[in-house]
């Protein structure tokens, strides 16, 4: 059948809507020549139809709608893309080879022997690929901003816009509505190929023809032939030459990719058929010169399939997230709470969250609001999306939310002595009943009690040693059954879980929340001394904590003279003599959020707990107590809470010893949490 076609009459775009068989992909495209481009690949490939709109956005639209199905798009579209009133995803990124694989290079250029640096931009004359566009403006711009080059105080001082056109002498932005910042540009200024200067090669035009002084591209768009007579300008404000991009750009960014709706059919359909394409090159827009980069990057070399998980947040990593935010004015509405959104897992945590919040109220309000999720995954998910800011987690959790992008900003000390000291660490301690006759080298056909998948104590330590010893990552072939809270429910890591012992067909068993009774160390412990393994992976204080007239009532009667530590090398010992047989020492759990609201959640933390930390005023609410429960929000151990010194990453926070136990684990994919593998997709999602 004939591709769906739209033709431009009288200067406006008017549809002829045709309707496509239901398994043709329908491609939007944003101008003259992409349309021509796209009706010769329904020509060589009919699975394909072209819808014609005006804009990206218009194209957004019309996917959402479901009049198209596809388009590629770069970060910044990716993100409006992702928004709540649109809900697309992207399924398939570009790949541009060895040079920088599914990620590319923002860089500026200027001509060679022109002598100013990226420090001295002010009162110049700039080229941009398109205004929102990742190398063209949300980074420059962004990094001009933050590195206060460009004074502006935020939304309520002036829109982002004005603030650049003060700076610039003028400029070619298309898709700006400020003047100054279209002055530059030899046609209409659009955000489309009807304006000569737009995307990668229109702004190098406008350098090549000396209309500007600076181009903000990608590391790719520089010809062979010319790199010779131009620069890159360093953030160092020195100059290299155009193929040092990797020492000297603005940030590596990822790869423009191919959004749809959240339809997992359609996201095969879409793969199938371009998987299928034969004698039409996806990558090459010659035929149709001037234009460049029409449908999907001309530098492209292949397409790569993203998880199915991946969402335009994981997608793009927080690092870029926090960039597109300083520069979009919708995000500062100006009745905007200025109380921290805490994410609590579960109802027992919410419940406590919710207290938090009625005892936090002030004069100007309530100083933390409560998000809820059913895991630490979904928590973390929507700190990334600033749909929530901090929770308290534990080290394993800390490397997942690093490989996302986000930082530690205060973490809890146990010891009251320490507290305004460095910050705390503890023993992960494999525990057994004492008299068991099970030893570290006897584990193996055993069953095991965890605090959780993916927890440190719980599991990355002691499966990091295990799997060393064994080469094996099918942990089931070692441990008969247990229970790892968040393991897959059909698991024998779930078979000795009971879940909250409510109901029959209970869906709290094996869930990683509180509504699980062995879920944390407390619960590890208990899923012990009730019988249900023969070992517990927890923390070194766990078993004092719940033994000996400690505890809550699960726990009277239990004896701490009851029970042993094992370690490899050793027989069974004694409980007190964890500092000499422990698996490792780990980093203290710690509360994460986006690196730029770490000051803020520091503040109103410290706040609270000279208000209700164990120092605090005595009042009903206490932050390290749980009523409805245990360890909820923090642990209930928790002293104080210590701030992370300012540049801490994650790596740094937990230490070479526990990276390695992570990077030996993480050899298991099935080990490493689904969010983690769509954070660490490509290299760009990790900071520089």
């Amino acid at each position: 059948m004939k591709p769906l076609l739209l033709v431009s009459l009288l200067g406006c775009w008017a549809a002829a809507v045709v309707a496509a068989p239901a398994d043709t992909v329908k491609w939007c495209v944003t101008s003259e020549q992409e349309s021509r481009k796209c009706l010769d690949l329904a020509a060589a490939a009919p699975s394909f139809s072209c819808v014609r709109k005006e804009s990206t956005l218009d194209c957004i639209i019309a996917i959402k709608a479901g009049e198209a199905d596809a388009i590629t798009v770069d970060g910044g579209d990716i993100y409006t893309a992702g928004l709540n009133n649109y809900n697309l995803h992207p399924i398939i990124a570009e790949d541009y080879g060895p040079s920088s694989d599914t990620c590319y290079y923002a860089v500026a250029v200027a001509k060679k022997g022109t002598g100013f640096g990226f420090h001295d931009l002010r009162g110049k004359k700039t080229c941009h690929t398109g205004l929102g566009k990742s190398a063209g403006w949300n980074i420059p711009i962004g990094t001009l901003v933050s590195m206060g080059l460009i004074p502006w105080e935020g939304i309520e001082d002036k829109p982002v816009e004005e603030a650049v056109s003060e700076y610039f002498l003028k400029s070619c932005v298309p898709g700006a509505l400020r003047p100054k910042l279209c002055e530059l540009c030899k046609g209409d200024c659009s955000r489309s190929h009807r304006e000569p200067y737009y995307d990668y090669g229109g702004a190098f035009q406008c350098l090549v023809e000396d209309k500007g002084e600076v181009a903000f591209v990608k590391h790719l768009t520089v010809p062979d032939s010319e790199k010779a007579n131009y620069e890159l300008l360093c953030k160092d404000n020195t100059r290299a030459p155009i193929d040092s991009y990797k020492t000297c750009n603005l940030a590596k960014v990822p790869a423009h990719a191919v959004v749809t709706r959240k339809d997992p059919q359609l996201a095969e359909l879409i793969w199938n058929k371009l998987q299928s394409v034969q004698g039409f090159n996806l990558f090459s827009s010659q035929a149709y010169a001037p234009a460049k980069n029409l449908m999907f990057k001309d530098s492209a070399t292949g397409l790569v399939r993203l998880p199915p998980t991946m969402d335009s947040f994981l997608y793009l990593g927080a690092e870029y997230m926090s960039i597109v935010r300083s520069l979009k004015k919708e995000q500062t509405p100006g009745t905007a709470s200025k109380a921290i959104k805490w994410c609590a897992v579960g109802h027992a945590e919410t419940t406590k969250c919710d207290e938090w919040t009625i005892n936090s109220v002030g004069p100007d309000g309530s100083a933390v609001e409560c998000q809820s999720a059913p895991s630490v995954e979904e928590c973390l998910k929507k700190i990334m999306r600033k749909e929530a800011d901090a929770m308290a987690v534990d080290g394993g959790q800390v490397y997942t939310a690093g490989k996302c992008g986000l930082v530690p900003a205060m973490v809890e000390q146990y010891d009251e002595t320490q507290c305004g000291r460095p910050a705390s660490s503890y023993y992960a301690v494999a525990v057994v009943k004492k008299g068991s006759d099970v030893t570290w080298e006897n584990l193996k056909g055993k069953r095991s009690c965890h605090t959780g998948m993916g927890r440190t104590a719980g599991w990355n330590i002691p499966m990091g040693h295990i799997h060393k010893r064994q080469n094996d990552c099918d942990f089931t072939k070692f441990f008969s059954s247990g229970c790892a809270p968040g393991a897959d429910p059909s698991s024998p890591f779930c078979a000795q879980c009971v879940g909250s012992r409510k109901t029959v067909g209970d869906e709290a068993k094996c869930k990683a929340s509180a509504e699980e009774q062995y879920y944390g160390y407390a619960g590890a412990f208990r899923c012990l001394v009730e019988g249900n393994g023969d070992v517990a992976f927890i923390k070194h204080t766990i078993v004092g904590e719940n033994s000996d007239g400690h505890g809550p009532a699960w726990a009277n009667g239990v004896n701490s003279a009851d029970y042993a530590l094992i370690c490899p090398g050793k027989g069974q010992v004694a409980i007190e003599e964890y500092l000499t047989c422990n698996l490792a020492k780990v980093p203290a759990h710690a509360v994460v959020t986006r690196p730029e609201s770490r000051a803020e959640v520091i503040r109103v933390l410290q706040d609270q707990q000279a208000k209700f930390g164990n120092s605090g005023a005595d009042g009903v609410f206490k932050m390290f107590q749980s009523a409805g429960g245990k360890n909820l929000l923090f642990k209930d151990s928790t002293k104080c809470l210590q701030e992370i010194p300012s540049g801490f990453n994650y790596e740094q926070f937990l230490g070479q010893e526990y990276m390695n136990a992570m990077s030996s684990l993480r050899q298991c994919s099935e080990s490493t949490p689904e969010l983690e593998k769509s954070c660490t997709f490509h290299s760009c999602q990790q900071k520089n």
